[in-house]
């Protein structure tokens, strides 16, 4: 077969949509006999009959219908590459890499993401999710363009913007330990029983503590997610996002165990960026949106 020329193509498939090959011509801007000549063109390089043109309108064959199907995701696939030369051209991102941390509030997160990329069809959003030392690393590592984590505002090398404080509490289910919970629950209290910790993801994991006591025995888990239901089914105890368990605070299914011993913590969180490298315009414009979003200023 020869080389199968996008003209043809884009002939047929007029053809095929159009139902003939005047209304085929029109919608192309081109001369009946053009685009007549390009389907004939194709067929035979094809080896193939596309159309039946008995009648008074034209309809495909049972190989025609097939070929279009395909021919239809060829053009569509040339024109997202059009798009794509066209997005490198003006230096335009075509993917803007975002890592979530686990201290983040997901819904409220998602939904800033959202919004944005609703009016960014061109740049596809690539998310992932790293714990503890994991989002950070990301971003210094160039594997990240931006992270939405607690921020070390001490680093020179990142800029942030301040979004929302997380409270974490400490929470056991109920019955989970054998005497009253109260808020006079000490360490060493604790100790005996098994604490939920989230996994470190960094390949360079930090020495900071985060809730551990020392001596207890643990058990580690991938993301706050899991860690509530181990918590809810009476196989471990741990410090949780306060957004995530309101429900079960309120309904008991969660107790809290926080006091002037176990205090619990807040965690800022914020939207972080490399301060020492360039951004794209696409990044530059998700970096004003988090910035002026009226959800986040509530």
């Amino acid at each position: 077969m020869e080389s199968v020329k996008l003209h043809d193509l884009r002939c047929f498939d007029a053809v095929a949509t159009q139902g003939s090959f005047q209304a085929a011509a029109k919608a192309l801007h081109r001369t009946h006999p053009s685009v007549f000549a390009a389907v004939a063109r194709l067929e035979e390089q094809l080896g193939l009959t596309l159309l039946n043109r008995g009648g008074y309108r034209v309809n495909l064959t049972e190989e025609g219908r097939l070929f279009h199907r395909r021919a239809q995701l060829a053009l569509r696939e040339v024109e997202h590459l059009k798009d794509y030369a066209g997005q490198l051209a003006s230096g335009e991102e075509t993917v803007l890499r975002v890592v979530m941390g686990d201290v983040c509030p997901r819904p409220s997160m998602l939904g800033l993401l959202s919004r944005f990329f609703a009016e960014q069809p061109r740049t596809r959003l690539h998310l992932d999710y790293e714990a503890i030392g994991g989002p950070v690393e990301r971003l210094m590592d160039g594997e990240a363009d931006l992270v939405f984590h607690r921020a070390n505002t001490s680093d020179p090398h990142l800029e942030r913007i301040d979004l929302c404080e997380v409270a974490f509490v400490p929470v056991v289910a109920p019955d989970f330990l054998p005497c009253e919970v109260g808020s006079n629950v000490t360490p060493e209290m604790m100790r005996p029983f098994t604490q939920c910790v989230i996994r470190d993801t960094a390949r360079r994991p930090s020495s900071e503590n985060f809730f551990v006591i020392d001596g207890a025995h643990s058990c580690s888990v991938p993301d706050h997610m899991m860690k509530k239901e181990l918590i809810l089914h009476g196989l471990a105890w741990g410090h949780l996002p306060e957004w995530l368990i309101e429900d079960e605070l309120r309904d008991g299914r969660l107790i809290s165990i926080a006091g002037r011993h176990i205090p619990g913590r807040t965690e800022s969180v914020a939207a972080v960026r490399r301060r020492d490298k360039p951004h794209g315009p696409v990044a530059e414009a998700l970096w004003r949106h988090i910035r002026d979003s009226e959800a986040l200023r509530r």
